[in-house]
This record gives structure tokens, C-alpha cells and sequence, in this order.
């Protein structure tokens, strides 16, 4: 079993999750005044090669995330769109525009959090995603890592193990809040 979780450590050590830091797309807050949602990537496609219904609620939820600088959760959302629009929604309305938005690749859940994020890059729906999690700041890097599958695939073979979801939620510091602590 050791010899695993040593297959593990090398995959995270490979100089591709090593330049994950670097792909925090996610993290950057930016103007969505005008922004046009057709142009957002979800699992390796933009909206407009593959097409799906932002109803207004929907599109309100996806904007919310698009500029928050972490992650939200879902009572989060609630008091935002209840300050943007004067008007509180029902956690249900909240809930089912993310799940809608999760079905699409549009966002992800963060379990270990119980928040959500937009999708920061390209990424096909098979693949297993590390979101790498700072505890300082709360910001959210997420890379794909082809170099897991392997690994997870030996793992669940292993236990005769049908996998579902292949997410690594790894929390530490991030570059930025270990140079301000030094």
C-alpha cells in the first residue's frame, strides 16, 4: 500500500502540478458589467459550442462566482442576491441554479468547504481535477492532472472500486500569504 501513496507523492511532485500555482484564473476578480457568458469555458468547450440555458437566476449565480475572489457558499449567494436585487431568494432557487451549473462544468463543489467556484480553464469531464486550497486566504487554484489518472485507476482497481468522481481538494498556504508571513 505504501508503495501508492509513493506513486502519489511523485505524481504531485511532477513539474505539471508544480505549475498549477501559477493557473489561478479563478482568483481574479474581474469586471462582469457587461460580460457575455457565452464566451465562459466549462469541461473544454465555451457556451457557445456547448450551448445551455442561463436563465436569469441561473446567469445572477454564475456572475456572483465569476466575481467573487473565493469561493461562496450557498447562503453567501442568497444575502448577495438579495442586496444586488432587493429581493431574498429561497435556498431552493439558489441550490438548483448550482446544480444546474454543476451538471454543465460550468462550476465546481468544493466538499471540503461546502462552496462552489466557477471553472477556471479547460478541462474534459473525465478528468481528475486538484483544486489547491489556501487555509490564509481562501483562494482556490484548480489544475487538471492527467498524471492522477493512473494512480486513481490503480487505487480503485485495486479495491474493485468503480470510481465516479476523481476531485483532490488539498488545503495549505499559497505562494502569495507564505511570502507576506516570511
Amino acid at each position: 500500500m505504501h508503495l501508492l501513496f509513493a506513486g502519489l507523492a511523485k505524481t504531485l511532485e511532477s513539474p505539471y502540478i508544480g505549475r498549477m500555482a501559477h493557473k489561478s484564473a479563478m482568483t481574479v476578480p474581474h469586471n462582469h458589467a457587461s460580460h457575455d457568458h457565452d464566451d465562459c469555458e466549462g469541461h473544454g468547450s465555451n457556451l457557445r459550442a456547448h450551448p445551455v440555458k442561463l436563465t436569469p437566476g441561473r446567469k445572477i449565480i454564475l456572475d456572483l462566482l465569476c466575481e467573487a475572489a473565493k469561493p461562496m457558499g450557498a447562503y453567501d449567494m442568497i444575502d448577495k442576491v438579495a442586496e444586488t436585487t432587493g429581493k431574498r431568494p429561497a435556498p431552493i432557487s439558489i441550490y438548483r441554479a448550482l446544480d444546474f451549473l454543476l451538471e454543465n462544468g460550468l462550476v465546481h463543489r468544493l466538499s471540503s468547504r461546502n462552496t462552489f467556484v466557477v471553472c477556471g480553464h479547460r478541462h474534459d469531464a473525465g478528468e481528475p481535477l486538484v483544486f489547491l486550497i489556501c487555509d490564509a486566504c481562501g483562494s482556490v487554484s484548480e489544475d487538471s492532472a492527467p498524471e492522477l489518472d493512473a494512480c486513481l485507476d490503480h487505487v480503485a482497481n485495486a479495491a474493485h472500486f468503480a470510481r465516479k468522481s476523481q476531485v483532490i481538494e488539498v488545503s495549505g498556504v499559497c505562494a502569495r500569504c507564505a511570502a507576506a508571513s516570511l
